[in-house]
């Protein structure tokens, strides 16, 4: 903002974020509820759910990097991811990574000569974690509590920091990238999405503290990581908001950027433990 020092560059800032507030916890909770309802209904409605977000969140990936235009790109990208999502809701999640990789060349080659490397690298960052996901939550034991398990972690990471920056502010985080983040935001949002392992152990029989303790806080590092990633990647583009899909949030792309970076995350972490069952691996290690 140029005229303007940096006090009142943050004052602008904090009273525009004041006036989003609103629409941002309303669709927010609403969002949340709508999520909560389907992820725990089954794994159909949850796949019809995943495949949704990740549409939207091909369209926007394509609008932030090539522009508003529905071209070729978009459309193999949003076909790749849906049907790589399909695979995975079906139990397939491998054959879905192997398609992944295969759209993600197929864009980069329809895109060479413009930018092809990002346009390419969106394919894999929509698809892995719709994958990982949907194979998580056909874990028929765990299923439903180790995705609501990933889903609060980043929500209380996101929650936390955001409302402990703006409370406690002090040295910003990245300032090149996300001028509003701080120190203190990352701190309060790492703490309160391991506190959520923490809470998850006590309800959990057999549960361990430490392990839980220890997963949640490496999906908040990842989460914040998600974040920062995708604030980057606007700020190089020079846009705002991925969309106007979400009220006081942009796009899909802007409120799923820590879930994208956590469920990959939590995929790798239970693979780990047990190919076959997922969901248990994550929460209980084995």
């Amino acid at each position: 903002m140029s005229g303007l020092t940096s006090d009142q560059e943050q004052a602008v800032r904090s009273a525009v974020t004041t006036s989003d507030l609103k629409p941002r916890i309303i669709s927010g909770v609403l969002l949340g509820l709508l999520a909560l309802g389907l992820t725990y209904a089954g794994t159909v409605t949850f796949a019809a759910l995943v495949i949704a977000i990740a549409l939207a969140m091909a369209w926007e990936w394509g609008r932030v990097v090539r522009g508003p235009e529905i071209d070729p790109a978009c459309i193999v990208h949003s076909a790749i991811v849906a049907a790589a999502a399909l695979l995975a809701a079906l139990g397939y999640a491998a054959l879905g990574l192997v398609l992944i990789v295969m759209g993600a060349i197929l864009v980069g080659l329809l895109r060479f000569s413009e930018g092809g490397r990002l346009s390419a690298l969106g394919v894999p960052y929509v698809g892995i974690p719709a994958v990982s996901l949907l194979w998580i939550r056909a874990d028929v034991s765990y299923g439903f509590l180790a995705v609501l398990f990933v889903l609060l972690v980043v929500i209380a990471t996101d929650t936390f920091a955001y409302f402990g920056g703006r409370a406690i502010g002090g040295p910003r985080l990245w300032p090149r990238v996300s001028p509003n983040k701080t120190w203190s935001g990352f701190l309060a949002g790492i703490t309160a999405g391991t506190l959520v392992g923490v809470v998850f152990a006590f309800f959990l029989e057999e549960a361990s503290y430490a392990h839980l303790a220890a997963t949640a806080f490496v999906l908040a590092l990842v989460s914040q990581a998600g974040d920062l990633a995708e604030s980057a990647l606007k700020r190089g583009f020079g846009v705002k908001d991925a969309s106007a899909l979400l009220p006081g949030h942009g796009g899909f792309l802007d409120r799923m950027d820590g879930v994208v970076f956590a469920a990959t995350a939590a995929a790798l972490i239970a693979l780990r433990g047990n190919l076959h069952e997922p969901a248990r691996a994550l929460l209980f290690g084995s």
